[in-house]
């Protein structure tokens, strides 16, 4: 009976060696588990998992819960599942007003407040053309109101303009001003729509800590005086803001890899799990915006391929991370890479996963396919169940930009995101996508079963090949990655 038993456990073994990274995939998930994981994730206990929320506080521990059921341990250096992004919200100043010279400016109607609190403000100002490194060089900012014009001269995105800001703003308050006035003018976000945007509440990361010296930061509708002095005498005054600071969590799991060498070598599996709350009613009354497909489905996906690699490891190691934020300008993941527990320079790949939502259920969209050399593998993998792998079909929407991946690419970290399929942003798109109707019910559970296999299968493939994959040449951030691999 003992020789029997011998002989049953290593054919067991030998039985669960064979087995391809394809059958692994189909393992690790089905209709069921899928219905269970999006069904709780997206319901209306939880009530839109906003950043912040109670509800978004249940979603985490639930993902921790998973990870603990799956076996996947914390990640090296962490002594928790939860890695903290300190955040604050804050609340837009009633009032305020800015001279400049000899013309006096008001708020929301000639500037918002991008950064900062209540002040009152006098002294000097000084025009600094873009504020950028060459135009700041010899100059003495100490004390003084600095004046800009948003951006580099380069780029007409106003997208981009932001993270030029946050820098421009770390720079000058390094070299001691009190505050930043940038000039906008850009018919792609015409003003009244920034003035909307930033006259709500807005969540943001708090990056200084206690000891972080703040300035008050404006951006101002461009005026008709723009042709000012290079210096003059400046007065700013603001109130009626509010700063209240919190903690809110990302997600993060860890397995290790098989392989001697390549367990050195990680690869990235994410997603944001959180939505936008509570909001307004359609015409059912509902008022909970689920988030099913954006992004339950991401997140389960997710926690799938950690379910498959944590019972059979891949040769490269492993790193689940689930961020929150996402819904508030990608703030988890850009706090990530930046206090990451594991060195940028480990991390051969991240294989993001986000959804707005599918009109298509033959294909997955992969928003960067064409991007990384790992082209040929999640080809493969959407094949193997069904599904054809489709580059993204409307560029125009800038959706490699928009999600938590670019974070992982700014920074030189091949990074695309495996979606649900779509052929364009049509009605079928819009229907959902941040609506209450995106609920649990409504989802395809025959089409999710081939999605979550090929991405698991895909993350398997890339976990074991031989070579770590890499930007193709030419690409964007080709030359950031060469500098951060070496």
């Amino acid at each position: 009976m003992k020789n029997f038993l011998s002989l049953t456990l290593i054919t067991a073994s030998l039985f669960s060696l064979a087995q391809t990274d394809k059958e692994l995939a189909e393992q690790a998930t089905n209709q069921a588990i899928i219905k269970s994981h999006i069904g709780f994730l997206a319901s209306d206990e939880l009530k839109g998992r906003d950043t912040p929320s109670e509800g978004l506080k249940i979603a985490a521990k639930y993902i921790e819960s998973r990870f603990l059921e799956y076996g996947v341990q914390m990640a090296p250096g962490m002594t928790s599942y939860f890695q903290d992004v300190p955040m604050k919200k804050v609340a837009p100043p009633k009032s305020g007003t800015l001279a400049l010279g000899d013309s006096t400016y008001n708020l929301t109607e000639d500037f918002i407040m991008m950064e900062g609190d209540n002040k009152d403000l006098s002294g000097a100002y000084v025009f600094v053309n873009y504020g950028l490194d060459a135009d700041l060089e010899g100059m003495d900012l100490e004390g003084k109101i600095v004046v800009a014009i948003c951006g580099d001269g380069e780029s007409d995105n106003p997208r981009q303009w932001f993270g030029q800001s946050a820098a421009k703003r770390k720079r000058v308050s390094e070299m001691g001003a009190l505050a930043l006035v940038e000039f906008y003018n850009s018919p792609q976000i015409p003003w009244n729509f920034l003035v909307r945007y930033f006259s709500g509440d807005q969540i943001i990361l708090d990056e200084g800590g206690e000891d972080r010296k703040e300035i008050v930061h404006l951006w101002m509708n461009r005026p008709s005086d723009y042709d000012m002095k290079i210096e003059g005498d400046a007065n700013l005054s603001i109130s009626g803001a509010m700063n209240e600071k919190f903690n809110s969590q990302n997600v993060v799991g860890y397995i290790e890899g098989s392989d001697s060498k390549l367990k050195d070598e990680f690869i990235v599996y994410s997603a944001h799990y959180d939505h936008v709350g509570i909001g307004q009613a359609d015409a059912n009354g509902d008022s909970i915006y689920n988030g099913s497909r954006d992004n339950a489905v991401g997140t389960v996906t997710v926690l799938s391929a950690a379910k498959s690699i944590a019972q059979n490891p891949t040769k490269r190691s492993a790193l689940f991370v689930l961020f929150t934020g996402e819904e508030k300008g990608l703030l988890g993941s850009k706090y990530f890479v930046d206090n990451s527990p594991i060195e940028l320079n480990k991390m051969v790949y991240c294989f993001n996963s986000d959804n707005g939502g599918y009109n298509d259920t033959s294909k997955a969209t992969i928003i960067g396919l064409g991007r990384t050399t790992a082209d040929e593998m999640i080809i493969e993998a959407c094949k193997a169940f069904g599904l054809e792998a489709t580059d993204d079909p409307a560029p125009e929407q800038n959706l490699f930009d928009r999600s938590d991946n670019v974070r992982f690419a700014a920074k030189g970290i091949p990074a695309p995101t495996f979606g649900m399929g779509f052929t364009a942003f049509d009605d079928e798109i819009t229907k959902y996508y941040h609506q209450p109707g995106d609920n649990p019910e409504t989802l395809d559970y025959v089409y999710l079963e081939k999605f979550f296999r090929s991405y698991v299968y895909a993350c398997r493939m890339i976990g074991n090949a031989k070579k770590a994959p890499f930007w193709v040449k030419d690409d964007k951030y080709y030359e950031t990655g060469k500098v951060l691999y070496k």
